[in-house]
């Protein structure tokens, strides 16, 4: 049973190195302007988390659009805004597919 576990454990150390490294080429590939080659490198890296049954790194997961799949460059394909209409939150529209993430911000409680 412990060899299993430490098994596991270092396969997902792996996993979590490969789609970092995954996303560091989708960021330089998508900097470059090959949207395609960028779209298949982060298509892979879900893959990589999916099978390790693992959740995909937060730092990662806000930059990929999740109706197309491409990896968001801030001001290049992608506009941020922040809004505190009903509750304050960063709203990131996707200017290829014009889907729409918000994230909540959390306000300190006095």
């Amino acid at each position: 049973m412990k060899l299993k576990k430490k098994f596991l454990e270092k396969s997902k150390k792996v996993a979590e190195e490969r789609i970092n490294i995954l996303m560091n080429l989708a960021e330089k590939e998508s900097n470059s302007g090959k949207i395609e080659r960028s779209k298949n490198y982060v298509l892979l890296g879900k893959k990589i988390a999916m099978r390790m049954r693992m959740p995909y790194p937060k730092e990662w997961k806000r930059r990929i659009c999740k109706n197309c799949g491409s990896f968001l460059i801030y001001g290049k394909n992608a506009r941020v805004r922040t809004k505190a209409k009903n509750y304050p939150h960063v709203v990131i529209t996707c200017l290829e597919c014009n889907s729409i993430t918000r994230i909540p911000i959390k306000t300190a409680k006095k």
